[in-house]
């Protein structure tokens, strides 16, 4: 065997030597074989490699791939400095030639020149690629042999650059993980650090609340109106994962009490937009000077701040019989306790036959924008005769019920407005209605569909459907449509109460 080989032509001479037909194929079809996988070939043949052959730690992993990278950079340097080189010298020549002739000598001088400069340019950024790709076969080479170095010469370049690669996967995973698990940690410690305290106090109290910090003016009331306020409960422990519950009774409060009080608690409707969440402030009924507020613009959004909490109150409420229906229905022994609260269900949305695929149907969420742009329609942003006697934000009528009597009602018509003992009694029979009278089948249906998508219920989605609400049909459902648009109302559809526990999307 010849002496002045490297180890991978006599690697290739002893298979040679030996006639190892499967080395010989790879060649004939110039196919190149890494030293590693010669090596494997040749042992798999019981063909003997000499000790001598074999290369130290040190100088395979640190010495060879370092001797490597500096004679590619030496060639870089060399080029490079062989072409700056030719630059100067032509540069030389071309100065010469413009003392010996003066009349073309000058222009053919920046003609070169300016083409000599582009061409070092050229060199100048071909000469990136190789820096690069010689900087990073150092370290592919490195490591690959600094790896095979641990446990064996067969090891594979491949082999060892997926373990690498799978390893960086498994680092980054768990970083995700650990800062996942972090943020959730301190999500939880930030909502249990709240105290709810409900708040049903006398009159004379209110006056002394911290929380509010105004005074209001002191007139006589009617018996009436003493019977309705209660007296102060007991104070109970809360859940620390609550917030303040502002419960206010009925007082006649006036508009400028209640704009105090939201300056006050730092309610804005600019806030709630942008973080999706309300305060649980729940009027009993509407200022009756509400209609004196001059500007337009405070008027709507005295009127949303007062009626949103109360929607997505109802709407938390719904949610949570809706995700503990699923939960019943997936199991497959009930206990006497859930059976009972199924028929109470069943009875409340009015489903016949125990149609539970009806039920789940009829039980979801009221679209916020919908129900906002209906009580405005029907109320008059609140300043209705029915809204301020009555509490009727969304104008139902009945027949049967303690109502009100339209001033404008026909001698043939017998319907009065339902009256309500508090607005949140209200917005529960609007959404009860909504869910379970026959004229709305289809508004229904096609909330389901959306539902079953698992996409986001939208008001917008859904207004042509309530063209039955009133007699105008078509025109009633393009007037919600303007109301939602104008006023922006698609940007409570999300919104949740402050005390509310963050519940999963529901999958059907």
């Amino acid at each position: 065997m010849k002496k002045n080989l490297s180890y991978r032509d006599k690697l290739l001479e002893l298979a040679r030597i030996y006639k190892i037909s499967e080395v010989q194929n790879y060649i004939k079809r110039k196919k190149n074989l890494t030293t590693h996988q010669i090596e494997h070939i040749l042992k798999k043949n019981n063909v003997p490699i000499p000790k001598d052959f074999n290369i130290g730690f040190f100088k395979k992993s640190i010495s060879n791939p370092i001797s490597k990278a500096g004679k590619e950079v030496t060639g870089l340097y060399s080029d490079t400095s062989e072409g700056i080189g030719k630059f100067f010298k032509r540069t030389k020549k071309e100065a010469t030639g413009l003392y010996d002739d003066t009349t073309g000598g000058v222009g053919n001088f920046f003609v070169r020149l300016w083409r000599n400069s582009g061409n070092i340019g050229i060199g100048i950024l071909n000469m990136i690629p190789k820096v690069f790709q010689t900087v990073s076969s150092f370290i592919s080479n490195a490591l690959v042999d600094t790896f095979s170095s641990f446990y064996t010469s067969e090891v594979e370049k491949t082999k060892t650059n997926k373990l690498i690669r799978s390893f960086g996967i498994v680092i980054i995973v768990c970083a995700i993980g650990i800062i996942f698990f972090t943020l959730r940690e301190n999500f939880n410690e930030n909502n249990f650090t709240q105290l709810v305290k409900e708040e049903k106090d006398k009159p004379k109290k209110i006056e002394k609340q911290k929380e509010v910090k105004k005074k209001i003016e002191k007139k006589p009331q009617k018996k009436e109106q003493q019977k309705q306020v209660k007296k102060p409960e007991p104070k109970k422990e809360k859940s620390p994962s609550q917030v303040t519950e502002l419960v206010l009774p009925n007082l006649n409060i006036k508009t400028e009490t209640v704009l105090s009080l939201f300056e006050d608690v730092e309610y804005d409707l600019r806030t709630v937009r942008y973080q999706k969440r309300v305060k649980p402030i729940y009027f009993t009924q509407f200022p009756k000077d509400l209609d004196e507020i001059k500007d337009t613009k405070l008027k709507k959004e005295t009127f949303i701040k007062i009626v949103l909490p109360l929607v997505v109150a109802e709407n938390d409420k719904i949610l949570d019989d809706k995700i503990k229906l699923k939960r019943i229905t997936s199991k497959k022994m009930t206990s006497d306790k859930e059976k009972s609260w199924l028929r109470l269900k069943l009875r409340e949305y009015k489903v016949k036959n125990s149609d539970i695929e009806e039920l789940n149907k009829r039980m979801d969420i009221i679209p916020v924008s919908i129900a906002l742009a209906q009580a405005a329609k029907e109320s008059g942003w609140g300043t209705s005769r029915f809204a301020l006697e009555g509490n009727a934000i969304f104008g139902q009528w009945t027949w049967t019920g303690q109502g009100i009597e339209p001033l404008n009602r026909g001698k043939n018509e017998g319907h009065k407005i339902l009256r309500f003992p508090i607005l949140r009694a209200s917005v529960k029979a609007y959404k009860n209605n909504l869910n379970t009278h026959k004229g709305y089948s289809e508004f229904r249906e096609k909330r389901h569909n959306i539902r079953k998508r698992n996409k986001t219920i939208k008001g917008l989605d859904l207004t042509d459907t309530l063209d039955r609400y009133a007699q105008t049909g078509k025109k009633y459902t393009d007037i919600l449509e303007q109301i939602i648009k104008q006023n922006d109302l698609s940007d409570f559809e999300t919104v949740r109460l402050t005390n509310s526990v963050v519940k999963k999307d529901i999958q059907l």
